[in-house]
Order: structure tokens, then sequence, then C-alpha cells
């Protein structure tokens, strides 16, 4: 089921008297593909919550409007969508057993929907089949682990066979362990499904490992959408650039002068055509080469050995942060010695922004790169 955004805007008022509106989603106009996977990425506040809220109904958008094909479902209740929803708190009774939870959603359809006790059953363990938790219908909620709670939450939802699925941060209450089966699982169920999912995540890492597309937002406002690697690889502005990539991207003070890209009084990228300006560099961890000869100096502070890679810590006075983190290739660490470190910079992990509205410049040859990865 395709699902398609119009112009989305939700405001709350302001409880305080005096007091501005608090615009939670502002004009969010996007396509969702049928069968695909997208994930709603930002920090606490950026209104991704609230954006899949009115996607199923239980919040009423201040403008705008919702389609699922072809069909406006702004004004229809959550129980006339046909969605699924998977809070973060998983919201099972812990009265019932996990066959009882399952079958809940079920008892309460009604008319042409309205299933046999037989039919229920059969859905039940279909589910419970998909997210593999078949063998353990019998027991309790506070008989399972975090990760087979999620399961059985992702089966009720799963039950009435939505046309679109959404998960509202639902791996927040796992450990890390988990949190990584449970993704995998998500995406593998989600495949097995087909079912057009909405997934939100403040976890850049979660969005870019199982998403089709994701959507980057930043208080009410889309930044970027796209496939993960493409947005990771040609981000926007800065706050994008900043807030995908573990370790993040390393972001210096400079300026273009004279067709080149300096940080301080090192020349790091050629930046034919582009006027002289104050920028942001950004460079990406894994964008250093240790390089006796590179442009670009700093100095040594640790070395991280972490097995393949070795992580460099390193200082530079036009750093924004208080160290530079890069990431090379064990085998480079001969290249190092003394006390100070140079740099050559891979050219499709260095990227400059303007000073004053933080918004992307393409240095020389970098469309060419985006294309093909987009292609």
């Amino acid at each position: 089921m395709k699902v398609v955004l119009q112009n989305l805007t939700k405001i709350f008022p302001n409880r305080k008297k005096g007091g501005d509106d608090v615009v939670a989603v502002n004009d969010f106009s996007f396509e969702i593909p049928d069968g695909k996977l997208v994930g709603l990425l930002g920090p606490s506040g950026c209104g991704k919550s609230t954006s899949l809220y009115m996607i199923c109904g239980l919040q009423k958008p201040t403008s705008g409007k919702i389609f699922f094909g072809d069909i406006d479902v702004t004004a229809l209740e959550p129980e006339s969508r046909g969605v699924g929803l998977v809070f973060q708190n998983y919201a099972l009774y812990p009265h019932m057993t996990v066959k009882q939870n399952i079958l809940y959603p079920l008892q309460n359809l009604k008319g042409s929907d309205k299933m046999t006790k037989e039919q229920m059953l059969e859905r039940a363990v279909e589910v419970a089949k998909i997210v593999q938790i078949d063998e353990l219908l019998e027991r309790k909620p506070h008989e399972l682990s975090g990760g087979q709670q999620q399961r059985v939450a992702i089966a009720r939802a799963l039950a009435k066979m939505p046309r679109v699925l959404l998960l509202d941060e639902p791996l927040s209450n796992l450990d890390a362990r988990l949190r990584l089966q449970t993704r995998e699982e998500i995406r593998r169920i989600q495949r097995k499904t087909g079912i057009t999912t909405v997934f939100v995540t403040h976890d850049q890492e979660e969005a870019m490992s199982i998403s089709d597309m994701i959507v980057v937002m930043k208080k009410g406002v889309v930044q970027q959408i796209g496939a993960p690697q493409a947005v990771y690889d040609s981000p926007a502005n800065l706050f994008v650039a900043k807030f995908l990539g573990t370790p993040p991207i390393n972001v210096f003070e400079g300026e273009v002068k004279g067709g080149k890209v300096w940080i301080g009084e090192d020349a790091v990228a050629d930046a034919e055509g582009i006027a002289d300006r104050k920028v942001f560099v950004g460079i990406r961890p894994e964008g250093f080469i240790l390089d006796p000869n590179g442009p670009l100096h700093c100095d040594l502070r640790a070395v991280e050995v972490m097995g393949r890679d070795v992580s460099v810590v390193s200082t530079n006075a036009n750093c924004t942060a208080e160290q530079v983190r890069s990431i090379i290739d064990a085998d480079q660490r001969k290249n190092m010695n003394g006390d100070v470190v140079r740099f050559a910079v891979k050219p499709n992990k260095i990227f400059i922004f303007d000073k004053e509205n933080e918004e992307r410049i393409v240095l020389p040859g970098q469309d060419k790169i985006a294309e093909a990865i987009e292609g």
C-alpha cells in the first residue's frame, strides 16, 4: 500500500498564556512506496513520532492530507485505516497468554471483516510462525524475554493483515545484543510479508541498517530523504552530515580561497569554480589516509587498535570538537612517526557547508559520485 503525505503540518497550541504554539511537523510531503520499509529518523522532538501518529490516525493534522493508495484517509478513525501499530513499550495485556494477545484485535472485527473462531486461531498461529514465537503461544508476557515480547507485539499488529505497519521506536527497551537481533527480525518479517512499513527511531545505525529509505528530520522539518547509503555519502546539509555516522563526522572551521579548501594553513581539497567564502569542512572518520606528505596535519594524542582497523585520535586547532577521530587500516600504522600525523583526504569523504546557512556546497566531481551512488 502506497502512503502519500501532502503538506502535512501539526501545530500544538501553547498551554502558557502568551507563549508561542509548537510546530511539531511542518509541511511534510513524501510518498512512501508500496511494500517498502521507511525509517523516520531524527533527535528527540524532531516530529517523527507525531508524523507516525498522524499516519495511523491517533493525531489529527492541523493541515495537509494523508492518502493510502488513492484513498484520502485524513479524516478516518484509526480502526478504519487498516494499520498495525507497535508501541515502544509493547503494550501487551499481562493477564493474557501470547495467543490471547494476538487474538484480541481479531475478536473486535465487525461486519464483513468478522472472523470465525477457527479462522482467528489459524491467523494467530500463522503470524506467530512468521515472527517465530509459535512455540510460546501459551506463555504470558512476564515469562518472555524483551525480544520475545517485541515479537508478540509485532504479531498482534500483523494479525489484522494491515495495509501499513507502523513501528514507534520498537527497539529502545532492548539491550544492545537484542536490538541487533530484533532489528534483523523486523527486516526479515517486513520482506516476508511485503507490508509497507514506517519505522521511527532516533538511532541512525538502526535506521540505516534495515530501511529502504530514510527521512531525516529536525524540529519538524524534513532535512533529507533518500536511500540510507546515498544520504550518508551525500548529505544535504551539516545537520544531516553530523547526525549520520559512527564515529561522527569531524567538522573543521575552514574557508574556500583561490580554488582550494583550506583548514587553517592546509589546502585539503580542490574547489575550482566555487567563490571564496567561510565554510565548515566535514571529513568522515574513514576519509583519512595516513600520508607523510599529506596536506592536513594534526597533533597525535592516541592510537586505539581495534583489530582490523586503527582509530587515530588527534587534535587540530580548527576542529569544532576537542579531538579528531580517524579510522585507518591497521597496515597504515607504519606511516606514523613523531607527535604530528599528516593525512591525505579521500575526495568522496570530504564535504563543505556554507558558514551561514549550513547548506552543502558540492565540490568538483562530487555530483558524479552522488549519481553513481543513486544509480
